[in-house]
């Protein structure tokens, strides 16, 4: 990306960010290429959100057909049934995308992604993955992690009224500006498989119970050969001994995973619009940070639960365990 310089058009588009985050953050971004794997709703906020930022490109993989589910949560899906007939998600959202900023290629591509060699990450910066199994977000991940660049990898889900990110972006150096001074930031990330795979009872006392709550669910799902958000309130007694049996394998107190957590999940796997609007919006903010260099970036999980509001930030890694 170095030495490429932003067209006269891109200067005066994207003026007003200009002013905010400088030129050469907006070359990076011009010139970054992303990927998104299952278009839900609060994906579609993402993709909104880094299309009007003026992405390079934005590709889209998703070959579900429309459901009562996704035309609740997504608002690129075009409301008359006549115009989506036979069509993808993806290729119905790539429509509906192209006219928030013409200048950014957006695209399809068809098949699963976990099946995608390792060549094809290798087209990318970004890769943001949704609605993804256990073992697909880890060799998604994997598959990251040994393309022949540093592809950045995200994982984003939202249940009910809930929401997590995960952010992978490997060996990662940045610089900000304090006062007068330029300080270089060096951060090294943890791959979804080992964050995952840190023992619970390491975890500080005050780790957000959706953490522990979202891998029973992630765990059930696996186990019972479901399709990510496919737990239902039928469910909640097997879930609820999975979650015994997790705590009693991590030496972890039942309450930190609490019952009445775990029914809300099972019991509205359906996303939340404005909960969308909100992961979705702090995503793309995260996305653009790592992109442009701007900002300390988020490491290296992102939790939000509307019920009381809050959005709490969790390094989840074997290096940064206190215990305490």
């Amino acid at each position: 990306m170095d030495g490429e310089q932003l067209t006269a058009q891109e200067t005066a588009l994207y003026d007003r960010q200009i002013r905010v985050w400088g030129a050469d953050a907006q070359r990076r971004l011009s010139k970054a290429h992303i990927l998104v794997y299952g278009m839900k709703g609060t994906v579609a906020e993402f993709c909104k959100n880094i299309v009007l930022a003026g992405v390079g490109s934005l590709t889209l993989v998703d070959d579900r057909m429309v459901t009562e589910e996704v035309l609740s949560s997504n608002f690129l899906i075009p409301p008359d049934e006549n115009l989506y007939s036979g069509m993808t998600l993806a290729e119905l959202c790539c429509n509906s995308l192209k006219d928030f900023n013409p200048m950014v290629r957006v695209s399809v591509e068809k098949g699963d992604l976990s099946s995608f060699g390792v060549d094809f990450f290798d087209n990318f910066d970004v890769i943001v993955v949704s609605s993804c199994s256990l073992a697909a977000k880890k060799l998604i991940n994997k598959k990251c992690r040994t393309a022949s660049k540093r592809v950045a990898f995200y994982t984003v889900d939202c249940r009910d009224s809930c929401g997590e990110i995960f952010v992978d972006l490997q060996d990662y150096r940045y610089s900000k500006k304090k006062l007068e001074e330029t300080i270089n930031c060096h951060l090294q990330y943890p791959s979804f498989e080992e964050a995952i795979s840190v023992p619970w009872k390491t975890l500080p006392r005050k780790v957000s119970k959706l953490y522990f709550a979202t891998r029973v669910i992630e765990k059930f799902e696996e186990v019972e050969g479901r399709n990510p958000g496919e737990a239902s309130t039928a469910d909640l007694p097997g879930v609820l001994k999975l979650k015994k049996e997790l705590c009693d394998a991590h030496s972890l107190n039942e309450s930190h995973v609490p019952d009445n957590l775990l029914e809300r999940l099972v019991t509205n796997t359906s996303e939340f619009p404005p909960v969308c609007a909100i992961i979705g919006g702090i995503l793309g903010q995260e996305v653009i940070k790592a992109i442009s260099g701007k900002g300390d970036p988020l490491k290296n999980f992102f939790f939000f639960d509307a019920l009381d509001g809050k959005g709490i930030i969790e390094d989840i890694s074997s290096d940064s365990n206190t215990g305490k």
